[in-house]
């Protein structure tokens, strides 16, 4: 069912992901103004802070403002989406995830297994091993995945089948999505990418990608 609001958006909030500031967010935010939305960049610290207060802090700031469409990119999608799932009353029209292991993180869940390496989830371990359960809320929800295999993420943990080098392409496909594009792109390069930002534009405008009917 489609959400619906009394107007249209042209403001989107931005959530960036694990070991990221709000600066690492700012070439996608330049190509989406182009694209002729206003946006602001959602920060929260990712390590030491975690999703819980992530969760409560941009609840508030989608709370306190008018329409709005969220992306957000790799764990920001979790945490998007999650606040979303506690107060579906927001006013928000249309979210984008941009590689987010919605299904749960095969590299997180690696990186846990090991002593040495599991202080570097911090926080957002929980949210990144386990993923979101099914979408079942009214906001359209849309994926932009990449498969180029290229990062950290392929060091660390073995993938089957396509990825984005550190998310696999099926973490991404969680039941419920309004829809799922995939764009020749990295997990970092989905935020340079502009084949993402130009997919994530058409969703927020038409509730699809291109190409796709």
């Amino acid at each position: 069912m489609e959400h619906v609001t009394e107007e249209p958006a042209s403001r989107i909030v931005l959530v960036h992901g694990i070991w990221n500031a709000r600066s690492w967010l700012m070439p996608l935010a330049r190509r989406l103004r182009s694209e002729g939305f206003q946006v602001d960049v959602f920060g929260y610290p990712s390590i030491v802070g975690g999703p819980e207060p992530a969760i409560a802090a941009l609840t508030a700031r989608l709370r306190n403002g008018g329409p709005v469409h969220v992306v957000g990119h790799s764990l920001g999608g979790l945490v998007a989406l999650e606040a979303l799932r506690r107060a579906p009353d927001l006013p928000v029209q249309r979210v984008v995830c941009l590689g987010s292991p919605l299904l749960g993180s095969h590299t997180a869940r690696t990186l846990g297994q090991r002593r040495w390496t599991a202080p570097v989830l911090g926080r957002s371990a929980g949210l990144l091993q386990a993923g979101c359960p099914p979408w079942e809320g009214t906001v359209p929800v849309g994926m932009v995945a990449g498969n180029v295999a290229r990062g950290i993420g392929r060091l660390i943990a073995r993938f089957d089948d396509a990825s984005d080098g550190t998310v696999g392409l099926a973490e991404t496909r969680l039941p419920g999505l309004a829809a799922h594009c995939i764009v020749p792109a990295s997990h970092t390069g989905l935020v340079f990418s502009a084949d993402a930002a130009r997919q994530a534009a058409r969703f927020l405008r038409e509730g699809r990608f291109e190409g796709q009917d």
